[in-house]
Parts: C-alpha cells; sequence; structure tokens
C-alpha cells in the first residue's frame, strides 16, 4: 500500500500526521473549557447577591444573646425581628451606611472610622445595636476593613452564599435586623481559621 505524504510543510517535506493523543488533549481541555464556563455561568445565575430579606420573609421571633461593653454576657433575650421600610432605613443610617447595610455594598478600603479602634469593647450592628463582634476577638488583617477571627455569639448572625462577585463568598448579616455586615473568609488566625471582614460602617463601638 502507498504511503500517504502531507505536502503543506514548509519546503514540500512530507508532514506526519497528529499524534492521536494530541487531538484528544484538544478534544478534552476544549470540552473541559465549555464545562467549566457553563458550571460557572449556572452558579453565577442560581447565587445572588446577599440582600436582606424582606420583612414578610423569614423568622419573626428571634432569640440573641445580649452582652456589656466590657464583651461580658448578660442573658438572652427573645423578641421581634425588627423590620422597617426601606425610607425608614434611610433615615436612621443615613445614605452612606444605608448602601452598605440594607443593599449590601462595600465601603472603599482604609476608608473606616472603625479599621483601628483598638479599644475594649463591643461592637454593635448599626442598625439595631445588636452585640455582633468583641474587641478580644478583633485583629489587623491588613486588608483594610475591620477583622474579628470570630463573632462575639453565634445566634446573633446569619451567614448565607454570595454571588454578587466572580466567586461565591459567605456573606454576614445580623440576625435581628438583617442588615448586611460583611463577609467571613477562611484565611483567619487561630484558634478559629476564620477572618471576618466587616464594614466600620455597619458597626457602632461601645467601650467598655
Amino acid at each position: 500500500m502507498p504511503t500517504e505524504l502531507h505536502l503543506n510543510a514548509p519546503g514540500g517535506a512530507a508532514e506526519s500526521p497528529a499524534p492521536e493523543w494530541t487531538r484528544r488533549a484538544l478534544i478534552f481541555g476544549g470540552a473541559a473549557v465549555v464545562s467549566g464556563a457553563v458550571f460557572f455561568g449556572l452558579r453565577r445565575t442560581t447565587v445572588k447577591r446577599a440582600l436582606p430579606m424582606p420583612g414578610g420573609r423569614g423568622r419573626r421571633v428571634i432569640t440573641v444573646t445580649r452582652f456589656s461593653p466590657d464583651g461580658e454576657p448578660v442573658g438572652q433575650t427573645t423578641g421581634p425581628r425588627i423590620v422597617h421600610t426601606d425610607e425608614e432605613w434611610r433615615k436612621r443610617l443615613g445614605p452612606d451606611a444605608y448602601r452598605v447595610v440594607r443593599l449590601a455594598d462595600t465601603e472603599p478600603p482604609f476608608s473606616g472610622a472603625l479599621l483601628h479602634e483598638n479599644r475594649r469593647g463591643v461592637f454593635r450592628c448599626a442598625g439595631c445595636e445588636l452585640d455582633v463582634f468583641s474587641s478580644t476577638a478583633k485583629f489587623d488583617s491588613g486588608t483594610g476593613w475591620p477583622s474579628f477571627w470570630e463573632a462575639i455569639a453565634d445566634e446573633n448572625i446569619n451567614e448565607l452564599p454570595d454571588g454578587s462577585l466572580m466567586e461565591v463568598r459567605t456573606a454576614v448579616s445580623c440576625r435581628v435586623c438583617d442588615g448586611h455586615l460583611g463577609h467571613v473568609f477562611t484565611d483567619g488566625p487561630r484558634p478559629t481559621g476564620l477572618r471576618f471582614c466587616i464594614n466600620s460602617l455597619a458597626l457602632m463601638f461601645v467601650a467598655a
């Protein structure tokens, strides 16, 4: 049987057919790229921005732990979830805090008034004054936002997926008023390994 020659190579030299493994790599590589794009697209369409829940959704009665300014627990309280109209939130928070707390926006890095707050005390939700973080868990993460390695009490916060950027993150919100506080990541220090990256505009500080 005559040998098949490919004469399209420079100088008229015979060009051998592409190896089988090269063709397979191109086929499977292309399929992987397409599959990854489809998967990412599905994640982006199914996980939305973590906005505060409307007043008619979620639990209506909330049990949380209250703390003194020196960070000591003073007992639990049970009461209704705090709900206001959009206009009422605008008046209570002001335009900058409203964008963060109610629209899940993020303040510019290194701009927050509480970034370098190192006194002993507790950090409370700017929307309803629920205790959410203690000064004893605050650390300098170098990211430009107040950072904590744990919440003051697990029952005082919500965590939910947030698909507002190119990756799905975990958003953190206040359990009582559902106000957006920031995000939590798994690159923090011991003992928890967590980094709660929180907006200053979402907090108020009470010194011990």
